[in-house]
């Protein structure tokens, strides 16, 4: 059965109130108005009484007076008045006693004005007509009273009957409508409250009563989706836990492999934690040689039962190249580490058959794998590198040699041939020329020897150009007579290691000079940084300045300053100074700015 709304309900309990009140109105007003007649009618009733007296006595002693004529008008006006037309058509008890006074009087009234009533029996027959007066205007009167008391029932009815039916509506909104508001109310705190097990029980299926039922239904469709979203929280927070693991496991590794080149230990603890990462027990890593058949370097799982590369051929697992197979029961899983078309060896992931490894767990090892490819790469260019480097060293120190002690030892050589020659002839002047010449060549040779072990022994370490830079002018300051200042201006300007070298060599060489050969006091070492010239060197003393022709160059160092100039790409000048001295000037455009200057060029 279909119920009525609540709405409904509430709009037909209110228009009972109102129809009720409206109806007791409308009967109080209709009876009030009939009322306000009832009092008028009483009053021109009970002034026929005394009208009937003095139209009587007129009668009797000046009919035929105006006064008497006014009398006998005023009162048949009052038997005509408009408050008794009710009575003209109304068939009441009181209408049949109003028409029987009036019939009685008009009646009297003519007899007295025939003259058939004498003054002595006026008043036997004026009594019964005021009796009958008497009469209407107490029936009037107890109308009026019966009207008033009408009024009276009817306003204690109306107000017993809006007390009850206000007591009704009260309790059908108590019960219908407070009763299950405050059921869901509570319902509703406790489901905020995150108590999803409360249930709201209403019979009716109105308003509240869908109310009822689809909060039932959400309270279950949030505790369901509550239940799974706890779920789906604990199932995200274990993923993230395992994403933030194998993170942090691939950015040790990565910071490992930054730090320094591994060894057979590092590969060790990443295998064994890759492991960890990606929950596989049978990792392995094999490490080859470009030409290799069999790995120089294996990490197996240090608790396997058995070696699995026992009795198979290496060069069949370590060719093979990426991809997974069944072998045996077991399902391998091969990742080559392979960089530039380099082949390094391969990491490989066993499982069982019947077992499957993850996309994350692949994404895993291929991103392990591609590190230690990197490392590789990385630990063979740097191997490259101090290869060059020694290399270049070497022929560094060739050169050094055969411009210095090589040509001093040539030198050397024809003085001795001199000397022999002097000795053959017992030529004196030419043994003791010779002589000389041999103990200032050697101590000329000695002094290069010590300046190239100097040199040899010359690097730049951590702490940079500035630390070099200030150690070798204290260095000169002390062994020499000379004050040697520096001036550096280049603390925003990235050198590279190779070019920090030869600025170093090119200022030692220049200050040796100055110190051998200027006979002055000061030499002053200035460094700056130009946004278009690039770095400039000057190197400036105040002694005698160079010679216009200078002989034997190699004493100036300058073949090893030209040749260091020539690997910077930089020119080199050696000036007399006009205002005295030696100028040593050279400027180069280092790498950083270089690839400045390429990408502006490009874009």
């Amino acid at each position: 059965m279909r119920q009525v709304s609540i709405v409904t309900r509430i709009g037909v309990a209110l228009g009972c109130m109102v129809a009720l009140t409206i109806g007791t109105l409308l009967a109080s007003y209709w009876l009030s108005e009939k009322a306000d007649q009832d009092a008028m009618a009483i009053n021109v009733a009970g002034s026929l009484r005394m009208q009937s007296y003095r139209y009587s006595w007129f009668q009797l002693h000046q009919p035929d007076t105006a006064a008497a004529a006014e009398v006998a008008t005023t009162l048949d006006e009052r038997w005509s008045h408009f408050v008794f037309n009710r009575f003209t058509q109304d068939d009441s008890e009181l209408a049949e006693q109003f028409r029987e006074a009036r019939q009685s009087w008009l009646q009297f009234e003519q007899e007295l004005a025939a003259g058939k009533i004498s003054a002595d029996d006026l008043e036997l027959y004026l009594q019964p007509q005021i009796a009958q007066i008497n009469d209407l205007v107490n029936g009037l009167q107890q109308e009026a009273e019966r009207r008033i008391r009408a009024i009276r029932l009817i306003q204690v009815l109306s107000l017993f009957s809006t007390i009850g039916l206000a007591l009704v509506i009260f309790f059908w909104l108590k019960t219908r409508v407070r009763q299950p508001l405050t059921i869901l109310t509570q319902a509703a705190r406790r489901v905020a409250q995150g108590d999803f097990t409360s249930r709201v029980n209403h019979p009716m299926s109105d308003e509240l009563g869908v109310l009822a039922n689809t909060l039932n239904k959400m309270s279950d469709a949030i505790a369901y989706m509550y239940g799974n979203l706890e779920k789906r929280v604990d199932e995200q927070t274990k993923a993230i836990q395992q994403s933030n693991q194998r993170l942090q496991f691939l950015y040790d590794t990565a910071r490992a492999i930054i730090e320094h080149s591994p060894g057979y230990s590092d590969f060790t603890e990443i295998v064994e934690g890759l492991k960890k990462a990606s929950h596989i027990d049978d990792l392995e890593l094999c490490l080859i040689t470009e030409t290799g058949d069999k790995p120089y370097m294996q990490v197996q799982p240090q608790d396997a039962p058995d070696d699995p590369c026992v009795g198979a051929d290496c060069s069949q697992c370590v060719s093979a190249g990426g991809g997974v197979s069944v072998i045996e029961g077991i399902r391998v899983y091969r990742f080559p580490l392979e960089r530039d078309q380099r082949y390094y060896g391969v990491l490989v992931a066993r499982q069982p058959a019947k077992e499957r490894l993850d996309d994350w767990q692949l994404q895993l090892l291929q991103s392990v794998t591609d590190q230690l490819a990197v490392a590789l790469s990385l630990k063979q260019e740097e191997a490259q590198v101090r290869r060059l480097a020694l290399i270049q060293e070497r022929t560094v120190i060739a050169r050094e040699l055969h411009d210095s002690l090589a040509q001093a030892l040539s030198y050397l050589k024809i003085q001795v041939t001199r000397l022999d020659k002097g000795i053959a002839q017992n030529d004196r002047a030419i043994i003791d020329d010779v002589s000389g010449e041999l103990r200032e060549g050697l101590n000329a040779a000695y002094r290069q020897l010590r300046e190239l072990l100097t040199t040899f022994r010359l690097k730049v370490d951590g702490a940079g150009l500035l630390q070099a830079l200030q150690t070798t002018v204290k260095q000169f300051s002390e062994q020499s007579r000379m004050n040697v200042r520096l001036d550096f201006q280049l603390a925003n300007a990235p050198l590279a290691p190779h070019e920090e070298i030869h600025l170093l060599q090119i200022i030692r060489e220049a200050c040796q000079n100055a110190i051998h050969h200027s006979q002055g006091d000061e030499v002053v070492v200035r460094l700056r940084q130009d946004q278009e010239t690039g770095i400039g060197l000057a190197v400036e003393d105040n002694g005698i300045g160079i010679p216009d022709s200078a002989e034997k160059l190699n004493h100036y160092g300058l073949a090893i300053m030209l040749e260091r100039s020539r690997h910077l790409g930089g020119e080199l000048q050696i000036i007399r100074r006009p205002e005295g001295g030696t100028g040593v000037y050279f400027n180069f455009t280092p790498e950083y700015m270089q690839e400045r200057i390429a990408v502006a060029v490009e874009s």
